[in-house]
C-alpha cells in the first residue's frame, strides 16, 4: 500500500483531481454568460424608462409636469439600470479577462462580485415593484372625468387609478383586457398602449435581471471557493 502523502504532522487527505479546476472553469463561463446579458437587459430598461418620460417622443408633457408618478420615479434607470450595469461591467471584465488567467480571477474578485450582484438583485427588485404598481395604476391623461362618472369636464388623472372602489387587481384587469376603455385618455396621443407595453417591458426585464442576479451570487460565493479561472 503506497505511503501518504506529506508528513505524519501535516497529513492532509487527497482530494481527487480535477474537481477545484473543473468548478472554477464553470464558474468562469457562467459569468461570461451572466455579464454581458445583464450588460443588454440593464440597458434597455434604461431606455425603456427614459420613453416612458417622453410620451409619443415628445418633451411636453415631462416640462408640463404631466408624466406619471411611477414614471418619473425612474425605476428602470437607478434600479433596473445603474445598480444592475455596475455588477454586470465587474461581472463581464472578470469573467472574460479570465481567459487569460491573470489575477482578475482571484477570490477577492469573486466577493467583489457576489456584492455586487446582491445590490443589482435589490435595484431589479425595486424596479419590478415599482412597474407593476404603475401598470396596475394606468398612466396619468388629460380624460374626460364626465364620461367616467367622476366629476363634470376634462382634467388630468387618473382615469384606471379612480375607478371607484374596486382592488388594485380588479383595475388592472379591468382596463388592460378592455382596450375599449382605453379611448377615455385624450392626451398624450396613444398614452395607454405606452404605458402598457413599456412598463410591461420594465417588469420582464426585471424579472429577468433579479433571475440573472440571483444565479450570479451563487457564482460569486463558488467562485470565492475556487477562483475564477480556469487554471494558472
Amino acid at each position: 500500500m503506497p505511503p501518504a502523502q506529506g508528513s505524519a504532522e501535516g497529513w492532509t487527505p487527497l482530494a481527487p483531481r480535477g474537481i477545484a479546476p473543473r468548478v472554477a472553469m464553470c464558474v468562469g463561463k457562467c459569468s461570461r454568460i451572466v455579464g454581458p446579458c445583464l450588460l443588454a437587459l440593464g440597458t434597455l430598461a434604461v431606455v425603456a424608462n427614459v420613453l416612458l418620460l417622453f410620451p409619443g417622443g415628445t418633451s411636453k408633457y415631462l416640462v408640463e409636469g404631466h408624466i406619471s408618478k411611477h414614471a418619473k420615479a425612474v425605476p428602470g434607470v437607478w434600479g433596473g439600470g445603474v445598480a444592475v450595469l455596475l455588477a454586470a461591467t465587474h461581472i463581464t471584465a472578470v469573467g472574460w479577462r479570465c481567459t487569460g488567467c491573470s489575477d482578475c480571477g482571484t477570490r477577492r474578485n469573486a466577493f467583489i462580485s457576489a456584492v455586487l450582484s446582491k445590490m443589482a438583485l435589490l435595484g431589479a427588485t425595486a424596479c419590478f415593484v415599482l412597474s407593476g404598481v404603475g401598470l396596475t395604476n394606468g398612466p396619468l391623461c388629460f380624460y374626460n372625468a364626465s364620461e367616467h362618472g367622476h366629476g363634470h369636464g376634462t382634467l388630468w388623472g387618473y382615469p384606471f387609478l379612480d375607478a371607484g372602489s374596486q382592488e388594485p387587481d380588479a383595475r388592472a384587469e379591468n382596463y388592460l383586457h378592455d382596450r375599449r376603455t382605453w379611448s377615455i385618455c385624450l392626451e398624450p396621443a396613444g398614452i395607454v398602449a405606452w404605458n402598457v407595453v413599456l412598463f410591461s417591458l420594465l417588469l420582464l426585464v426585471s424579472a429577468a435581471e433579479m433571475v440573472l442576479a440571483s444565479l450570479q451570487i451563487l457564482n460569486g460565493c463558488f467562485g470565492c471557493l475556487c477562483g475564477f479561472c480556469e487554471g494558472k
